[in-house]
């Protein structure tokens, strides 16, 4: 079907997104606070404030989750402290494996019962989590499997985070083929959309970052945040001052096809959404990659991506080899059933790339990894609601 066939609606998405209303907030964790508030909360429960030290000991560096390991804590106060501030925020009910185990994705259910999904991607040099940022989407993508779905809630820091200690505790464990590992990197392309989320995300990316026990002490260049391009809020990560790898879902280089796929772009346009990640990649010194879901006569044109390199080098230095600003990043579509949204011809997709590479523009074609098992974030969600 192509775009001129479509007949869908065009959504105009609202600037400020809010999720529903009438829902309880998670218990709060130590991965919500900050050492100090760690400390505070204790004493607000009448326990000791140094404790919430070793607690987070427990839960960031020694990545403990049964309060009969902890053996430091006074067993008379011990189920208060875990209490206090390790009270459980996720439970798994699903985790399915794929490429001889190495990709692990679990169906969590959270404490009100919305359903997230997380997945751990193991290569040889580097181990990779995928997180949800919010339980379902209000943006509306109409080929996103979590978009279908609407919004149900956002996610708190510490639900964010828990899924990273999770993985990190399967690997730490030998639980993943490989032998004992560590978590190397972060993607924030679960389900949502973590600009929606903004301080939650930003929190998360704090705990993260954190030097142990404070948090888990990783890389912040490690970290990937994506956006299909709420502009004010990208404008305010490059204000963070926290180099991140920001990741734009871009999907289309007009608007008349993006207002289509991406609704959001009746508020941001192309132009706008682009120069927003020029900006960020030109203040940061870090490379902006652009996410491009491949779809079969909907956005693979060779002529779109002749377009796509001329709005990409229409930002940044005219000379490419001195310092490129961006690396697109082709996403092989994992269509949901029933979808009419399918992958692009092989064919379509090797010209795509073509085209690109020869306006100077890195192009890799993203490895596609967990499609047995779902892979495209929201799938298992929507199957198991």
């Amino acid at each position: 079907m192509s775009h001129a066939e479509s007949t869908q609606p065009i959504k105009t998405l609202p600037l400020v997104f809010e999720e529903p209303k009438g829902r309880g907030k998670p218990p709060r964790h130590l991965a919500d606070l900050t050492p100090a508030e760690r400390k505070a909360r204790l004493e607000e429960l009448g326990l000791p404030g140094f404790r919430a030290r070793q607690l987070s000991t427990h839960y960031f560096s020694r990545l403990v989750d049964d309060p009969a390991e902890m053996t430091d804590l006074p067993a008379s106060q011990r189920d208060e402290l875990v209490e206090g501030l390790l009270p459980d925020l996720m439970t798994p009910l699903r985790t399915l494996e794929a490429d001889r185990g190495t990709t692990r994705k679990t169906l969590w259910k959270l404490f009100d019962g919305a359903l997230v999904e997380s997945v751990l991607m193991r290569y040889p040099s580097r181990t990779t989590m995928c997180v949800s940022s919010q339980a379902g989407c209000g943006m509306a993508c109409p080929f996103c499997a979590t978009g279908q779905g609407g919004l149900q809630r956002n996610m708190s820091t510490a639900e964010i985070v828990e899924q990273v200690v999770a993985g990190a505790r399967s690997l730490a464990r030998g639980e993943v083929p490989g032998g004992p590992g560590r978590v190397s990197n972060v993607v924030f392309m679960g389900m949502g959309e973590p600009m929606a989320n903004y301080n939650a995300v930003i929190g998360a990316v704090r705990r993260l970052t954190d030097k142990a026990p404070d948090g888990l002490g990783m890389s912040a260049r490690g970290i990937t945040v994506s956006t299909v391009g709420l502009v004010p809020r990208m404008k305010q990560l490059a204000d963070e001052g926290i180099p991140v790898t920001l990741a734009l879902s871009l999907h289309a280089p007009d608007d008349e096809l993006r207002n289509e796929l991406v609704p959001i772009n009746t508020r941001f346009s192309v132009a706008e959404t682009v120069e927003a990640a020029w900006d960020y990649a030109r203040r940061t010194k870090r490379r902006v990659s652009i996410e491009y879901a491949m779809m079969r006569g909907i956005n693979d044109q060779a002529w779109r991506a002749d377009l796509l390199g001329d709005v990409l080098n229409s930002y940044g230095p005219q000379d490419q080899t001195r310092w490129g600003w961006v690396h697109v990043n082709l996403i092989p579509l994992n269509p949901t059933p029933g979808s009419k949204w399918t992958a692009s011809d092989p064919r379509d997709e090797k010209e795509f790339v073509r085209r690109l590479e020869a306006k100077g523009v890195p192009t890799t074609v993203r490895d596609t990894r967990g499609r047995e098992i779902d892979g495209a974030c929201g799938q298992l969600a929507a199957a198991d609601s």
